[in-house]
């Protein structure tokens, strides 16, 4: 901008033998259109941005996730006790009993 203006003073000021040195810009009015494109503009790459960001979020999401299934499908007891340890914090949040049904052959052997 500083260097279009400087050419237009000087274009302007050269046949008077004048030489504009330093130019300030002290207040700037953009038109109403102008400013709700650039807020648009600016909306956009804050949407941008924040859909970048979740897809980061997924991607990690999903290898921890693909982790803990390696890890799940090391151990039978390991998934039971996460099962019941869901369970736990289901039943503290909303102040919850929770019943298990015993198959009966099971309390024929203990």
């Amino acid at each position: 901008i500083s260097n279009c203006m400087q050419q237009f003073l000087d274009t302007a000021t050269d046949p008077w033998g004048v030489r504009v040195q330093r130019v300030e810009v002290k207040d700037v009015r953009l038109p109403h259109n102008l400013q709700r494109a650039m807020a648009a503009e600016a909306e956009a790459h804050r949407d941008a941005r924040a859909k970048v960001i979740a897809a980061e979020g997924e991607l990690n999401a999903s290898k921890a996730l693909k982790e803990a299934a390696d890890v799940f499908s090391e151990s039978a007891a390991t998934l039971q006790l996460r099962y019941l340890q869901t369970l736990t914090s289901i039943a503290a949040e909303r102040n919850s009993t929770i019943l298990f049904p015993v198959p009966i052959n099971f309390m024929k052997t203990c």
